[in-house]
C-alpha cells in the first residue's frame, strides 16, 4: 500500500525495525489508523497503542501491544457524545443554529476526551512503562491531543495522522498560508473563485474559529501545562510535529501550498464500513 511506505520510509525507515507508541483518536479516524499499524506490524516494527478501556472501535489485536487504563464514562455516555457531535456537525439550515449545534455537540464530545487523558496522565504506573519502553517514535491523531503532550514528555519525534483538527489549528501550525482571501472556510459554501463581498463573507465565516478553539483546546493546554509543569499551549505542541500525514484527497481539496513535511495520504479514509449508524 503506498500509504503505508510513506509511512514506513518517513518514520523507521526500511533498515531496521523499530517501536512505535501509537496514541489514537477514536471513531472512523482509528478505523484509517488500524490499516497502516497491522501493515506496519507485518514489516516487523513492535506497535503499542495507549487507549482507554470504554471506546467506539478501538479493540485490541494480534497486531499490536495494547494498553489499557481505566476511564469514569460509560460506553452509552461515550456512545451519546459521539451522536451528539455528529448530529451538530451535520446540521442543515440557517448558519447560526448550525454553528450552535456543533458547539454543542464538540463541547460534550472534548469533556469525554479532557476526561479521558487525564485518567492517562495520572495513571503512574502507565506512564512509567511508557518512560522506560524507549520508543523510536509516536503516531497519534492531533484530534487525540493526548498524544501530543505524550510526545513532549517523552521527547519523541511525532508523526500526525489526521484529516484535521477542529477549527483549523493544524493549519496554523503546519506554518502553510490559508487566507481567507483564496481557501473557502467550512459552512461558508463557496469556492475558491469569490468576487469582492464574498471574500468579505469569508473572512466572516472565519471568526467563529477563535472562540471555537478557545473552548476546545483550552482545557487541553491547562493539562499539558499541569502536567509538564510549564506554559504550553496545544498549538505549541502541534508545531512540533515532525511528519504530518495528511489523509485529505487532492481531488477534493482546494489548491494551498505544503511544507516538506506534510505528506498527503488520501484514500486510506474509512477502509472498514464500521461507522455508527
Amino acid at each position: 500500500s503506498p500509504p503505508a511506505v510513506l509511512l514506513l520510509l518517513s518514520l523507521l525507515g526500511l533498515a531496521a525495525a523499530g517501536k512505535l507508541l501509537v496514541v489514537p483518536a477514536d471513531g472512523s479516524h482509528w478505523l484509517s489508523m488500524r490499516e497502516v499499524l497491522d501493515i506496519l506490524r507485518q514489516r516487523g516494527h513492535e506497535v503499542v497503542v495507549v487507549a482507554p478501556e470504554v471506546t467506539l472501535h478501538i479493540k485490541p489485536s494480534k497486531n499490536f501491544v495494547m494498553k489499557m487504563y481505566s476511564v469514569p464514562f460509560t460506553q452509552e455516555e461515550l456512545e451519546k457524545a459521539f451522536k451528539a457531535f455528529f448530529r451538530g456537525s451535520f446540521e442543515e439550515g440557517w448558519i447560526l443554529k448550525r454553528l450552535l449545534k456543533m458547539h454543542k455537540g464538540i463541547k460534550t464530545l472534548t469533556d469525554c476526551w479532557v476526561t479521558s487523558c487525564e485518567q492517562l496522565l495520572q495513571n503512574k504506573e502507565l506512564i512509567r512503562y511508557l518512560e522506560e519502553s524507549k520508543f523510536d517514535a509516536i503516531l497519534t491523531d492531533p484530534v487525540a491531543t493526548c498524544g501530543l503532550i505524550l510526545a513532549e514528555h517523552l521527547s519523541l519525534p511525532s508523526v500526525y495522522f489526521l484529516r484535521g483538527v477542529p477549527c483549523g489549528l493544524d493549519l496554523d501550525a503546519r506554518l502553510c498560508p490559508s487566507p481567507p482571501s483564496y481557501i473557502p472556510r467550512s459552512f461558508s459554501d463557496l469556492t475558491d473563485r469569490m468576487t469582492f463581498l464574498q471574500r468579505v463573507k469569508n473572512l466572516l465565516f472565519d471568526i467563529p474559529n477563535i472562540f471555537l478553539c478557545d473552548f476546545a483546546f483550552e482545557p487541553y493546554s491547562k493539562l499539558a501545562s499541569e502536567f509538564l509543569q510549564r506554559e504550553v499551549t496545544v498549538q505549541d505542541l502541534l508545531r512540533k510535529g515532525s511528519v504530518w500525514l495528511l489523509r485529505s484527497e487532492f481531488v477534493l481539496e482546494y489548491p494551498r501550498p505544503l511544507m516538506p513535511n506534510i505528506i498527503p495520504i488520501g484514500g486510506v479514509n474509512c477502509a472498514h464500513k464500521e461507522l455508527p449508524q
